[in-house]
Formats: structure tokens, sequence, C-alpha cells
């Protein structure tokens, strides 16, 4: 969809990129048990889990001049957590 959409709507200037978080401190993750947020963030190629800043960095970039040439992407902001599949 982000890619279609930002084929359809790029000449008008307006750039469409997703970003896709991985498992991120909130209030949400801290209902768990924290041997659960260990084995989590054990799994990411960073060894922990996100924070609220590392995707907001991500979202700042896109979001600035720097990013202007990019479009119809999407952004995996998971430490590493997908890049080694099923472990």
């Amino acid at each position: 969809m982000v890619r279609a959409l930002a084929l359809d709507i790029g000449r008008d200037g307006i750039r469409i990129n997703n970003v896709s978080p991985g498992v991120i401190d909130t209030p949400l993750t801290s209902a768990l048990p924290p041997e659960a947020i260990t084995a989590l963030g054990a799994h990411s190629a960073l060894g922990r889990i996100g924070q609220p800043d590392d995707i907001a960095g991500a979202v700042t970039w896109l979001s600035s001049p720097e990013a202007a040439f990019v479009t119809g992407q999407s952004v995996m902001v998971d430490g590493g957590y997908n890049i080694g599949g099923m472990r």
C-alpha cells in the first residue's frame, strides 16, 4: 500500500513512507513479566527492546529535508529483531 500510494501522489510532492516498530518499551510492554522483556531483547540483534526515542528518531529523519528523496519505503525500526528469522 505504501508503494502504491507513493506512486499515486509522488508527483504532487507528497512522500509516503512507513515505520514498522519492533518491541518498544511502552505501557503495554510494561505489563509483561521481566523475563519476557529480557527474552524479547535477547532475540534482537542489538540485545534490547526499543525505546520510544528510537522510533521518534526514524520518524523525525523521514520527515526531514535529509530524507527528501525517500518515498515508498517501509523502514523497520526493530533493533534487528527480524533479520535472524525464527530462532
